[in-house]
């Protein structure tokens, strides 16, 4: 006899995802769905497949919504850096970095050196698959790939105006769109929308650059928009109830009003919107109190805006001088412009160079997101073994050097091979307990996909769990595990408008089944792995052993005690595209 269940999962500790209170249920899954929950024990002869997660937790799928995956799906559909670590939704086309409307190599160009995946690897893998050129076709082409995880996107501005304008009149500041290139913009995001993207994301941090030989070191497309422009776009996403997803300039703090007026419900529907990045950082501790200001303003005069929230240290590992905050400041920036080894040696050993170098080093007061302190920066990887495990500083004084002389020396000596981190923000664990309980923040902003040898935060939903169990632990409980597990599933799906983050019955059957004894481990260490389908590339990566042992996509096994199942990324049925609702 057929079994009435395809999967029961057996007297687990049940989160739904709308933050309602915990309980041991069976969990049984039928035909990609959840067919039933309940109290009392289901007959394991009912099901073709039982998992005792006696002693576990069943919570839905943990959604990102901050990610650049959009080269990767098109690969290694897999995703499965993500879907190891129970992410079961991501969400592509952030910054202004869709891969839907420009040509392959304008694609390429704005996304490569801004989300530091080389242009040598993207731009091939644009050559080979992108045959659209319209959202509504970017749709059916992802619906046809055997993605491992759900997939939502943004339909990005700088993506629409290459496209719009080509890439140099994009990134002209003289050029103004015409008429019909503006209403062009807008049938694109009204198509966009229509296919069931979430909305559009918008980019305004200059220090953010092109790749490629045709526009070299200019800022990306979106940065150049007049408001005029936007406003455009931003009346039709406001009309629609959809999503802005943006990121203002860090170099001018002040210049985030450009985005808190448009978010402003005043006298007209308010505008979704959504900003990168809360964080408490060390080089500047007045922008989180003044962040959280401005979102308390604009939600009280009706607004329904949204700082995207990093839960944990913002930790970053460089090569050498080759990291996107030295963008921030001239000197960096002018070391950054020279791709040729030998100028940018030639830079860096000029003596005026040198003195520009250090005034901007030593200028306290200007905005940064680096706390520029080269005291608070160690060596991770050097050729010369002597200076591993000590910082800049204390290797400066030893030598009776400035500190940015010996950076910069070690910089020509050893180039790439100098490999470092700093932790920029986020350093604090008070602050960032106090943060996550903002009812005006996502818990998101994990970048997966992008900046490889940089960052590693694919595990960000659990490393929130474990903030939120410690808490608790600790005596200075800040929210509910059922809050938690709600803010990283059901809370987000409803926000961007789309079918996820539950797992009631009738709700999609995208489950995870986790041990919370795994969450003891060290869940910030990064290790090494090769990116599926990408020659050979080497990207930092988290690795948590006994944590998540199974994950479900649509009711199919995608992680199998603690291990991706082969069939993930190569056979469909898994994740699909999610309309916004």
């Amino acid at each position: 006899m057929q079994p009435l269940y395809d999967v029961i999962i057996r007297q687990g500790r049940y989160f739904d995802g709308t933050g309602a209170e915990s309980a041991i249920r069976d969990v049984a899954i039928r035909d990609g769905r959840i067919a039933r929950v309940s109290a009392t024990a289901l007959d394991p002869a009912q099901a073709a497949r039982v998992i005792d997660a006696t002693g576990k937790w069943i919570t839905p799928g943990f959604l990102d919504t901050h990610t650049h995956y959009d080269a990767e799906v098109l690969a290694a559909p897999a995703l499965s850096e993500s879907v190891r670590h129970g992410v079961t939704t991501v969400l592509v086309g952030s910054c202004s970095l869709s891969m839907v409307c420009s040509e392959a190599e304008d694609a390429s160009d704005i996304f490569t050196r801004v989300e530091t995946v080389p242009r040598e690897k993207v731009l091939p893998i644009l050559h080979a698959h992108k045959t659209w050129r319209r959202p509504a076709e970017w749709v059916e082409f992802v619906r046809r790939q055997p993605l491992g995880p759900n997939l939502i996107s943004f339909i990005g501005h700088s993506d629409m105006r290459v496209a719009t304008l080509g890439l140099h009149r994009a990134t002209d500041r003289a050029v103004k769109p015409s008429e019909d290139e503006l209403r062009r913009m807008e049938g694109m995001l009204e198509e966009a929308l229509d296919a069931g993207f979430l909305g559009m994301s918008t980019m305004r941090l200059k220090w953010d650059k092109i790749d490629g030989d045709r526009a070299w070191s200019k800022s990306l497309p979106s940065t150049y928009a007049r408001l005029g422009e936007l406003a455009r776009l931003n009346r039709i996403l406001r009309r629609r109830g959809r999503v802005h997803q943006g990121a203002p300039n860090a170099a001018n703090p002040l210049l985030v009003f450009e985005y808190v007026g448009a978010a402003l419900g005043l006298l007209r529907k308010p505008l979704k919107m959504t900003l990168i990045t809360l964080m408490a950082l060390k080089g500047n501790r007045t922008v989180r109190p003044m962040a959280q200001f401005l979102s308390r303003f604009v939600n009280a005069l009706g607004g329904n805006f949204r700082w995207q929230l990093l839960p944990t240290p913002f930790t970053v590992y460089a090569d050498g001088i080759d990291v996107v905050f030295f963008e921030e400041f001239g000197a960096g920036e002018m070391a950054l412009d020279l791709r040729d080894q030998i100028e940018r040696n030639a830079l860096l050993k000029n003596e005026a160079y040198r003195r520009r170098f250090r005034k901007f080093y030593g200028e306290k007061l200007s905005p940064r997101v680096w706390q520029r302190d080269f005291g608070d920066a160690i060596v991770l990887e050097c050729p010369d073994r002597a200076l591993v495990g000590r910082n800049f500083a204390e290797i400066a004084r030893e030598r009776s050097i400035h500190v940015v002389d010996l950076f910069l020396d070690l910089v020509v000596e050893f180039g790439r091979s100098l490999r470092w981190y700093t932790t920029v923000g986020n350093h604090r664990r008070q602050a960032v307990l106090e943060m996550v309980q903002d009812p005006r923040t996502l818990i998101t902003f994990s970048d997966a996909g992008a900046h490889i040898r940089n960052m590693a935060f694919y595990n960000l939903p659990l490393r929130f769990l474990k903030l939120v169990r410690q808490a608790a632990d600790d005596g200075q409980p800040v929210m509910s595990l059922e809050k938690a597990v709600w803010r990283v599933t059901g809370e987000q799906a409803d926000w961007f408008g789309i079918e996820a983050g539950r797992i009631r019955e009738g709700d999609r059957a995208d489950l995870v089944v986790l041990d919370p004894s795994g969450l003891a481990q060290d869940l910030e260490q990064v290790h090494w792995a090769e990116m599926e389908n990408f020659g050979g590339l080497q990207r930092l990566v988290n690795r948590n052993p006994g944590l998540v042992e199974h994950v479900f996509i649509n009711g199919r096994a995608a992680v199998e005690h603690g291990e991706v199942v082969p069939a993930l990324g190569r056979e469909a049925g898994f994740g699909t595209f999610l309309p916004a609702r």
